[in-house]
């Protein structure tokens, strides 16, 4: 079934979980109040790694109830990144979460060559969003981890994002290269790259989701705009995922879904052993709650 809002997400997480995650630095209000949410919905059992006296501190302040989570003392954010994938290595833990530690920080953390959870696989965001007024929730990529992806990284980009939306219950997402027109220009290298992912998808070298490009944010979300500009094709002003050229781009479609469209986020790193959750600081805990959720989902069998 196609999850198309973030109650049928939290839904499908109580039917899969609770699973366990571990969170690196959880010493952040934010962070012990989504943990405490997840418990109380059923979805997930935490265990918090970092400052002891300040996870306590806080949770108190917060009115979170810490009693049925395990509390590891580890004042260093950088060992507690790593003792939160060595958690996930043991199997104690099927996702790993930042708190308050850089996300440079604790990505390397998963990374490590000896202690991460590296895979081979290019690890990518997947922002998810519910937004007023729109029919479906849209997935943005990648907002947060490959700053200047190269054709090939853009290959694996993709596929993560068609795997992250086939597990909401889309069999076959419709894909969105973006770029600044939907014209393929020689002077415009998104362009070219747009066009060499949805001959490459033609061609069964991107498989499960129907991809075209390049098209412009406009035309691949508003059927009415893309019917204007004539444009025939099978994603155009029904894009399900959207990819934007490089970091800057995404993250700034990201921020302005959240600040202008109000709409609201979770998001997932995948790639590695386990779902990485990399919510901003600056988030809410209602988004941190929702990617835990999201977390949750991905971390299940596949049925």
């Amino acid at each position: 079934m196609r999850i198309s809002s973030f109650a049928e997400l939290l839904e499908a997480a109580r039917r899969v979980g609770p699973k366990t995650v571990a969170v690196a630095a959880a010493h952040e209000k934010e962070v012990l109040q989504a943990a405490h949410a997840a418990e109380q919905a059923g979805i997930a059992e935490c265990i918090l790694v970092g400052a002891a006296a300040q996870i306590e501190e806080l949770a108190r302040c917060a009115g979170a109830d810490l009693s049925r989570m395990e509390v590891i003392d580890e004042p260093d954010v950088r060992r507690a990144a790593a003792r939160v994938m060595g958690l996930v290595r043991e199997g104690r833990a099927h996702v790993a979460m930042k708190g308050r530690i850089e996300t440079g920080d604790f990505l390397r953390a998963a990374l490590d060559r000896e202690n991460g959870l590296r895979t081979g696989r290019l690890l990518s965001h997947v922002g998810v969003f519910e937004i007023p007024g729109f029919d479906r929730l849209l997935f943005v990529t990648d907002a947060g981890v490959v700053v200047a992806p190269d054709l090939v990284q853009k290959v694996e980009i993709v596929q993560n994002a068609i795997q992250v939306a086939q597990r909401l219950g889309i069999s076959e997402p419709k894909v969105a290269i973006l770029a600044a027109t939907e014209m393929v220009n020689p002077k415009i290298p998104t362009t070219l790259d747009a066009a060499y992912l949805s001959k490459m998808a033609d061609r069964g070298q991107i498989r499960g989701g129907i991809v075209d490009g390049p098209l412009a944010l406009d035309n691949a979300i508003s059927r009415e705009s893309s019917a204007i500009k004539g444009i025939s094709s099978p994603v155009a002003g029904q894009a399900d995922i959207l990819v934007a050229p490089d970091v800057e781009a995404g993250n700034m479609l990201a921020k302005a879904i959240t600040y202008f469209a109000k709409g609201s986020m979770a998001g997932v790193v995948v790639g590695a052993q386990s779902p990485l959750i990399v919510a901003s600081r600056s988030d809410p805990h209602d988004t941190k709650l929702m990617s835990i959720a999201l977390g949750v989902v991905m971390a299940s069998p596949q049925p």
